[in-house]
């Protein structure tokens, strides 16, 4: 019975690789799952087993705005389309999903990578396409994007070079409901580029107010280290970067504390571009958000702020909504600026791993650049870090880490990437006693001694005691619920580096 009642609970295992269970589970634990357990079947008891559908809104569609799509992907045709992706190019690529929208159409990503699904010392990027329902041509041109990487890898250079180097991540709708109605807004209305939280004023602070797809969107790059990425805008032609907002909502240039890092990445797309740097309206064919006009909840800065990811939001046609024919014309304008700005994450930068020097354990420590008000925190699995920096300058780099001697390194940016690897000293008190880590636990214990606890003789006989009155008292819940509801079938979808 307790099998039964785990299977029917699902479990998102996409980024949490299987890890086997080295210890049997303390008494508290097991009386903590119960409670769960019980919470669990009291819920399902409530909402009588009832799946949620997919409900696309249809009608209320005038008949330009029919004509408008046509050629282009309906949001079946899209699924489709990213499953026959997943299925041609299996080898370099994976599907998931990050949640579902409104009308609950799933958010299907396809990451895109030799190694798609395991977590590497690599850098990430994300594209997000669709983000405003009334602009498609970014979910088309994702879907170019990933075609042409899986056509030329091992083929062209700089497709062998991000599928080998880089983990992409393609969401190509962000909005399919505001698809299907023809307008900005999902399926309640809501501008999607102003649902996050902001900086400057108090609003979207209410995680349950905000949007399902906002929620997906944030939880995905909480979960995922993007180094960089991109949202497919229409309706210009420009790059845009940090700031989108003042603090006086007065409309000026308001540069965020990467704004040299910003106007180069901007610049890499908008001067690998067809026409973009030509623009006569913005110099360069770039421009700062807030001198443009501010916005106010934008996912842009709050993906800088929040997870240190560097995010530019790309308008890639003066029409919203192009006739379809002119679609593989605008892959053509765009194809070279959408390789070249993924391919920044490893070919410009500073990169590295952080370690300890008493046991040469990894650490998952922090990245500064003096001078620069912005941190980027190495990863836990391989303590490696992305940091994107300008061309061109010198940066006192500086690893830093609760209970460990901070460390620098000066170096002088060029073109190609920078790798320094640092290896950090424990600190000590005055009395030389090694100072508390930050990634200790457990009132000071070591894991080698909390497994021993967990493991002791006497917890294994009270443990086992507990299993069998979890599953008689499982058993009497679960013929109570069978007498009072209607059974349900469920459905069970099966340089080298330098050290520093």
């Amino acid at each position: 019975m307790l099998c039964i009642l785990m299977k029917s609970i699902p479990i998102d295992l996409s980024f949490h690789p299987k890890k086997k269970m080295k210890y049997f589970p303390p008494p508290f634990l097991l009386f903590l799952l119960c409670l769960v357990f019980f919470s669990l079947l009291s819920r399902c008891t409530a909402r009588g087993g009832e799946a949620r559908g997919r409900r696309l809104l249809e009608g209320g569609n005038s008949k330009l705005s029919v004509d408008l799509t046509q050629g282009y992907m309906t949001n079946d045709d899209l699924e489709n389309a990213v499953m026959a992706f997943g299925e041609r190019c299996s080898n370099i690529s994976r599907i998931y999903s990050i949640g579902k929208s409104v009308n609950g159409f799933p958010l299907w990503v396809m990451e895109i990578s030799d190694n798609p699904g395991r977590e590497e010392p690599e850098p990430a990027f994300k594209f997000i396409g669709n983000v405003h329902g009334d602009e498609p041509v970014g979910r088309e041109l994702l879907l170019f994007l990933a075609n042409w990487l899986c056509d030329n890898y091992l083929k062209d250079p700089l497709a062998t070079l991000i599928v080998e180097n880089v983990h992409l991540h393609v969401l190509p709708s962000m909005n399919p409901d505001g698809f299907v109605l023809r307008r900005r807004g999902n399926a309640n209305n809501v501008d999607l580029n102003r649902d996050f939280p902001d900086q400057f004023f108090d609003m979207n602070d209410d995680v349950e107010a905000r949007e399902p797809e906002t929620k997906a969107i944030m939880h995905w790059s909480q979960r995922i280290r993007f180094a960089a990425s991109a949202s497919l805008h229409g309706g210009a032609l420009v790059a845009n970067y940090p700031w989108d907002g003042t603090e006086n909502k007065r409309k000026n240039y308001f540069a965020c504390p990467d704004d040299e890092t910003f106007r180069y990445l901007a610049g890499v797309y908008s001067r690998s571009h067809y026409n973009m740097s030509l623009s006569k309206e913005f110099p360069g064919g770039i421009t700062n958000g807030a001198s443009w006009y501010p916005i106010y909840g934008g996912m842009q800065d709050w993906n800088y702020i929040h997870c240190g990811c560097f995010e530019l939001t790309l308008e890639l046609s003066d029409n919203k909504w192009p006739n379809a024919t002119e679609l593989p014309t605008l892959w053509q304008y765009n194809k070279m600026s959408m390789l070249n700005l993924v391919a920044t994450v490893v070919k410009t930068g500073v990169h590295g791993r952080i370690l300890s020097s008493d046991n040469g354990s990894r650490l998952p420590a922090f990245i500064t650049i003096k001078g620069i008000n912005q941190t980027v925190k190495a990863g836990k699995s391989f303590a490696d870090y992305h940091r994107l920096v300008a061309p061109g300058a010198k940066y006192e780099v500086v690893a830093s880490m609760p209970g460990y001697k901070s460390k620098s390194t000066l170096i002088f940016m060029e073109e190609e990437a920078t790798n320094a690897d640092f290896i950090l000293d424990p600190a000590t008190s005055s009395n030389g006693k090694p100072l508390q880590r930050g990634c200790d636990c457990c009132n000071g214990k070591s894991s080698l001694e909390v497994v021993d606890i967990f493991v002791r003789p006497h917890y294994f006989e009270v443990s086992l005691l507990l299993v069998v009155i979890l599953i008689f008292f499982c058993f009497l819940l679960r013929r109570k619920l069978n007498l009072n509801l209607p059974r349900h079938r469920l459905n069970v979808v099966s340089k080298r580096p330098n050290v520093i």
